[in-house]
């Protein structure tokens, strides 16, 4: 196949960052939104914030898998390409959605066609030899930072005109990602390397399977979901805890979000390559599951609204935690199932992302409702920071093995 791009890994960088663009643009605006829909109180629309959550996580641990053995099966390419399409149509469905039900639609329309990150994870690991992913991983873990700086400043400009406009500016960016991959992106699994397509391997249960054929992958699969059950605490609650602790508004809402996703970024692109050189993947992801802990403590104790500027600052090494332990799961499988394995993370990050939305919506909305008996907006964050130390535990308690002896191997895209 003819090679698109010299660096085909720029596209995926650029998928994310606009992924994460189109993402945090609308956070922003979410609260002011609901609460425009009928909501009555920031409680109630805290729930059903984490109900359009639940919806698209629910949808998206049913066909997760159908996505990643889908590129095994016809490639990357194709299959990046249709979830971009479906991220455009996701957005403007709630762009133009008449009320609350037509929110939902548009996220489970979204769930159905599978996140762009799992085809795009998979290609990474086709890309980049065993030994360069969590460095790979982490520049596109920084995309996702960058985005984070760029689309809740985006949202809460334009939520200062209207609450839909990030909507429309979310799909505007997919359906743009989605030209320039058609242009520019090249297919990273050879036809050899392909598998049939199989429903066995494809469902929730199957693609679940597929962590314990492999050593060591049930165990970190464990930890990345009480991570990322945690992580859920920020995108489900931030917009209404700030809200409910220091009457935020969508301009100071998104300001937040940027400076976390300058911090994130920052240590994403230049930290973690160098962190995982020094002291191995298991150890800078327990770096990260501390410092996410302390985080999320400091996060739902700060009594001033400047506390919340700072504390990405202190704690922006928690950036280290993902990108490493999905490098610990992907130097586990063989380069035949890397689709499958993203599958089966996705899995993982579906169901997390079930659970944890579902919970801190609820625990958040408890402990801010009139009838709370304690006023407390910040216990949302406390049970994160404790999920954050579970993880710390059960990394202690695993033991880092070494390769398997079968290594992957770099696949040239030409």
């Amino acid at each position: 196949m003819t090679q698109r791009t010299a660096n085909p890994l720029i596209f995926i960088f650029v998928t994310r960052l606009l992924d994460a663009i189109g993402f945090g643009i609308v956070m922003p605006v979410l609260p002011e939104l609901l609460l425009s829909m009928g909501e009555p109180n920031v409680a109630s629309a805290t729930r059903v914030a984490g109900a359009l959550v639940v919806t698209y996580a629910v949808l998206q641990f049913l066909f997760g898998p159908v996505i990643g053995n889908l590129s095994d099966r016809f490639g990357r390419r194709p299959v990046i390409m249709v979830s971009l399409f479906a991220y455009s149509v996701d957005y403007l469905v709630m762009g133009f959605a008449p009320n609350v039900a037509w929110l939902f639609i548009g996220r489970a329309l979204a769930g159905i066609a599978g996140a762009v990150y799992i085809p795009a994870n998979a290609f990474v690991a086709d890309v980049t030899p065993p030994e360069q992913r969590a460095r790979a991983f982490g520049l596109i873990g920084a995309a996702f930072g960058l985005g984070f700086i760029l689309g809740p400043g985006l949202g809460g400009l334009l939520g200062q005109l209207d609450p839909r406009a990030p909507f429309f500016a979310a799909a505007a960016l997919a359906g743009l990602n989605l030209l320039f991959g058609l242009l520019v992106l090249p297919e990273s699994l050879p036809p050899e390397r392909r598998r049939a397509f199989s429903w066995r391997r494809a469902n929730p249960l199957g693609a679940a399977g597929a962590l314990t054929r492999h050593p060591d992958l049930l165990g970190y699969a464990l930890v990345t979901f009480a991570f990322i059950v945690a992580t859920n605490v920020y995108p489900s609650t931030w917009a209404f805890f700030t809200t409910a602790r220091f009457d935020w508004g969508p301009g100071m809402i998104g300001l937040s979000l940027v400076v976390t996703g300058v911090v994130m970024g920052t240590v994403q692109a230049g930290l973690v390559g160098r962190a995982v050189a020094r002291m191995g993947e298991a150890r800078a992801a327990l770096i990260g599951l501390t410092m996410s802990a302390v985080g999320c403590f400091a996060n739902a104790f700060a009594w001033q609204e400047w506390m919340l500027f700072v504390i990405p600052f202190v704690c922006g090494l928690q950036a280290l935690a993902f990108p490493s332990l999905n490098a610990l799961l992907t130097q586990r499988a063989p380069p035949d199932a890397q689709g499958e394995l993203q599958g089966a993370i996705g899995s993982v990050a579906s169901m997390a992302s079930i659970i944890g939305p579902l919970v801190m919506t609820q625990v958040l909305a408890f402990f801010t409702s009139p009838a709370a008996p304690v006023q407390f907006p910040g216990a949302a964050l406390v049970l994160a920071a404790g999920l954050n130390l579970a993880g710390v535990a059960a990394l202690l308690w695993l033991r880092p093995r070494a390769m398997p002896a079968a290594q992957q191997v770099r696949t040239d895209v030409t």
